[in-house]
């Protein structure tokens, strides 16, 4: 059947806006939408571009801004402290991400096991991660007071030597990533989901080609968990390349800048010394070498990362 003009005007209508009901709707769409998209404007966006035009620019929030182009970007590489910023960061990047992946898949894989009181134990592991990191960090700081704390209690206890940890240059970072640990109950959580997914015919069919446990963990849990490793780890850099909180509350950056985290230092040159632009200029960097380590491990996924519909 044909359609009449009647209809054909009606849905001329509807495709342009003009008819009533559809533009009532898209006024009510738009509505809805509009906290969303203010709050994106004015907190995400406008701070985003600003901080770019910040970052050309000395600006101490006292006076204007005044144009100095790459005058910040050229002063960062004569800057001593943003040279050991950013080792600090690296150092705590490339140990805490790796270890803390292998620990959290290990942990996984045994709360994954049928055993009586199961859901107490996938608790257990998961607590730390929901308490806030102000209240662990404070914990952990008496946990690794060199004088009183119960980690160098149990050490000397047994005849081990105790380190002076936080207050130690030498410890003081490795101190932190052992803290990091305690906190693994969200990718325990995820990589737990994942191990739900895998088919237990590999498995069996594993087992009666006489692979041992390693060799099924190796050869069909790893390859069918890898999206989720993938996730994990790229989350685990975003992280680390902006670690901070555990790091002002416990060590303000000492013994001697040995704790003097990336995200540290920016926030004392914006906040304590209101060096805006400069701090602006760091953000920048931080965000180019946050982008550029996410491209590198995506473009090295395609090596180790299978997906089921892979062939």
């Amino acid at each position: 059947m044909s359609l009449t003009m009647t209809d054909k005007n009606k849905a001329s209508q509807f495709k342009s806006g003009r008819n009533p009901r559809v533009r009532r709707n898209r006024i009510i769409g738009w509505l809805f939408i509009a906290p969303w998209a203010i709050g994106f404007l004015v907190f995400a966006l406008y701070p985003f571009l600003s901080s770019l035009y910040y970052s050309f620019t000395s600006f101490d929030m006292l006076s204007p801004p005044k144009w100095i182009a790459f005058g910040n970007y050229g002063r960062l590489l004569h800057d001593p402290l943003f040279w050991r910023s950013l080792y600090n960061t690296l150092y705590y990047t490339i140990i805490s991400v790796p270890v803390s992946t292998v620990l959290a898949i290990a942990v996984a894989l045994l709360l994954n096991m049928k055993v009586h009181g199961q859901s107490i134990y996938r608790t257990i592991f998961y607590l730390p991660s929901v308490v806030p990191i102000v209240a662990s960090s404070v914990l952990w700081l008496w946990l690794f007071n060199p004088s009183f704390g119960l980690i160098n209690s149990f050490l000397r206890a047994v005849g081990l030597p105790a380190p002076g940890w936080l207050f130690s240059q030498l410890w003081v970072k490795p101190s932190l990533i052992i803290m990091g640990l305690w906190g693994l109950g969200a990718p325990i959580v995820i990589y737990l989901a994942a191990l739900q997914g895998v088919p237990q015919e590999l498995y069996e069919a594993a087992e009666l080609e006489g692979c041992g446990r390693w060799r099924r963990i190796w050869h069909i849990t790893v390859p069918m968990i890898s999206p989720v490793i993938l996730f994990n780890v790229i989350m685990g850099l975003i992280n680390s390349f902006q670690y901070f909180t555990q790091a002002y509350v416990m060590t303000q950056g000492g013994p001697d800048n040995a704790s003097l985290f990336y995200a540290v230092y920016l926030y004392r040159q914006a906040f304590q010394y209101l060096n805006f632009g400069y701090a602006s200029a760091m953000a920048w960097l931080l965000f180019i070498v946050i982008l550029a380590a996410t491209v590198l491990v995506f473009r090295s996924s395609a090596k180790w990362v299978y997906y089921g519909g892979d062939r």
